[in-house]
């Protein structure tokens, strides 16, 4: 064993003094039910809600799904560095992860959308994404008998169950669902001894070099927004200068260049990282970060253990079966390019 890493071991706290500190800063991720229970969620809605992530006729070339940005089989994102939409445009930023965003304390980058129902809305909507209108989608769903049927089933009483806003609720319910319980990190907080050294080492740097100011909470961040660069800001490729984040939203200068905290958990499974999505490494990821952020030049051993710690943020995923969707009728609008 080098010496750096030596020292660094000796440095480490004892697995439960760490665990103490970790469990005011961290929480672990719920199991569904729970969730489900909490949010007062209707089984109903959940079953619409997923028929609808997965409906690719909500776009106007019945290619796209929120599933095609938004893979539940590769960490709840499409692991490219910005997603294809409507007439195979490439889009403005890296696709988060649909898993956990529940936590979050807003969705998009920017933080633009409040809730997922509000999220649901606006790539329905963006012309380069899925191109649609709220009129193309309820013109959609009221020509297929089965999509009437469950709308009234999910949303009683009624008189026109078949909306926009009731399609957001209900993929707002299915989205819900898609949360990742029981990761090694979430064991170890629990009590168990499920981390190695080597990740606890990881775990006290991520603590100790201020990583947790932005990444904390039940999602390891996605609970507050902070400028990308505060040390040193870096280069075009990661940080576009075309791209002002939030300043978009707020159009308050302070606002330039700053971006909701991406949230960690299960980081591991979603390269490429940050919102250009031009970092495909974690180690890399990793250490830009040490460096802009924090302004600390992480050296090799301590960007190896704390991204060792970041793999143990990886929970149980979600097993969704594909729905088969109901077939189209005459009415329902055709696709177009």
């Amino acid at each position: 064993m080098a010496f750096g890493v030596q020292a660094a071991a000796a440095s480490t706290p004892s697995s439960e003094q760490l665990r103490k500190t970790a469990s005011s800063l961290f929480k672990p991720i719920p199991e569904a039910q729970v969730v489900i229970k909490d949010r007062n969620l209707s089984v109903d809605q959940i079953e619409l809600g997923k028929w609808l992530f997965f409906e690719p006729r909500l776009s106007k070339s019945h290619i796209i799904s929120c599933n095609t940005c938004h893979s539940v089989g590769t960490g709840g994102a499409d692991n490219i560095p910005t997603s294809i939409g409507h007439g195979w445009q490439a889009g403005p930023r890296n696709s988060p992860t649909v898993l956990n965003a529940v936590f979050n304390i807003a969705q998009f980058w920017d933080g633009r959308a409040a809730d997922l129902k509000e999220q649901a809305k606006g790539p329905v909507q963006a012309s380069v994404e899925m191109n649609a209108t709220p009129k193309h989608v309820e013109e959609t769903l009221r020509s297929i008998p089965e999509y009437v049927e469950f709308f009234a089933k999910a949303f009683p009483g009624e008189k026109d169950p078949v909306t926009f806003d009731n399609m957001a609720k209900a993929i707002e319910a299915f989205e819900s669902t898609l949360v990742t319980p029981n990761s090694r990190f979430d064991q170890w907080l629990a009590g168990k001894e499920t981390l190695s050294n080597h990740e606890l080492n990881g775990l006290n740097l991520f603590i100790n070099k201020g990583c947790v100011a932005c990444h904390s909470g039940i999602n390891v961040g996605g609970q507050g927004y902070f400028p990308f660069g505060v040390i040193k800001r870096p280069g075009a490729e990661v940080l576009p200068a075309g791209d002002k984040g939030r300043f978009a939203v707020t159009n308050t200068a302070s606002d330039e260049y700053v971006f909701r905290a991406g949230p960690l958990r299960n980081i591991a499974l979603t390269a490429p990282y940050f919102h250009s999505g031009e970092v495909w490494d974690l180690e890399q990821a990793v250490a830009i970060m040490g460096s802009s952020q924090l302004g600390h030049e992480l050296n090799t051993e301590e960007v190896k253990a704390i991204t060792a710690f970041l793999h143990t943020l990886t929970g149980e995923q979600p097993r969704v079966e594909y729905p088969i969707l109901p077939r189209s009728t005459p009415a329902t609008p055709r696709p177009a390019q």
